[in-house]
């Protein structure tokens, strides 16, 4: 290997690729276990002092954990300002490969199988809230995402959208996912362009007031099954899994179709959670894009070829 690659001065030495700093991870969910059992603390008879400051330790901790492990993805999106030869392409991109042979039971036990991947998620989800808080601050005062935070966040958004590939949200591999932030070789992948610059403004709003005819939209599609592995109540693609699930063990044949739609589906709730976590201010369309990428620019408009 080494004959075939010049010689360069070796970089900084870091984890090898798709692994995650072990010490960064300790730490951080060491932070998630502070913060929260502070937080349950609150309202007992623990003296008051000491649960604010346990929870200011906890997001402390987490903090520093998700800069360590943001540190260590490899940025892969280029700059948003970058895109400028393909004005209609979105900052959050999301794909997935449909397996083309797909085993016809597997799916009954994929839920249980991601069993491991639910609970990192789980401490996963509540140290991204926290960075989305503290970002949030970083972007009202300097109009930038900090930047090893914003891997960090992406690297979550990452994780969940393979399990859900995975697991409940599509059933369009039989690969495990591996247990990284970083890109893979994984069949369903998803980043976001760095933004040079943000709204200093749009952070106090666009979460809940511009983004709710976004959210009505995706709560009514997914009925929010991008933020859990076991979502409640039933929603449109519930449905489509199922019907798709159901198909495959009678005849082992994936419909390419229902594949589109629930990519479709998927591409506008990870295009929202974009925007409403504070990634972008590019405002996501009223879209469903079934094809593996977007339509090139004017493919929409009336009358264009």
């Amino acid at each position: 290997m080494s004959a075939s690659v010049p010689f360069e001065t070796p970089a900084k030495a870091g984890p090898p690729a798709g692994r995650m700093p072990a010490a960064q991870m300790f730490l951080l969910i060491a932070g998630v276990l502070v913060g929260t059992g502070s937080l349950g603390a609150l309202g007992t008879s623990l003296p008051l002092p000491w649960a604010p400051a346990g929870m200011a330790l906890g997001a402390a901790m987490i903090l520093l954990g998700a800069v360590g492990l943001g540190r260590a993805i490899t940025p892969g999106a280029p700059l948003e300002s970058d895109r400028t030869g393909d004005p209609s392409s979105m900052p959050a991109q999301l794909t997935g490969q449909l397996d083309p042979v797909l085993s016809r039971w597997k799916w009954l036990v994929k839920w249980f199988l991601a069993i491991p991947h639910y609970a990192v998620l789980a401490v996963l989800w509540v140290a991204f809230l926290v960075v989305t808080v503290a970002a949030g601050v970083a972007i009202l005062v300097t109009g930038r995402y900090p930047a090893a935070l914003f891997q960090f966040a992406v690297g979550v958004l990452r994780w969940n959208w393979r399990v859900s590939f995975y697991a409940y949200g599509v059933l369009g591999t039989d690969e495990y996912p591996p247990f990284t932030l970083a890109r893979t070789a994984y069949p369903a992948e998803f980043d976001v362009a760095y933004p040079a610059s943000l709204s200093h403004w749009k952070v106090l709003v666009k979460s809940w007031l511009l983004a709710l005819p976004q959210l009505l939209v995706v709560s009514a599609l997914s009925g929010g099954a991008w933020a859990s592995s076991s979502a409640s109540g039933i929603s449109l693609m519930g449905v489509l899994v199922l019907v798709a699930a159901v198909i495959l063990l009678c005849t082992g044949v994936y419909r390419v179709g229902l594949f589109n739609l629930l990519m479709g589906i998927n591409r506008w709730v990870l295009r929202t959670v974009t925007y409403v976590a504070l990634l972008t201010d590019t405002y996501p369309p009223f879209r469903l894009d079934q094809g593996p990428f977007d339509p090139p620019a004017g493919a929409l408009e009336p009358g264009s070829a």
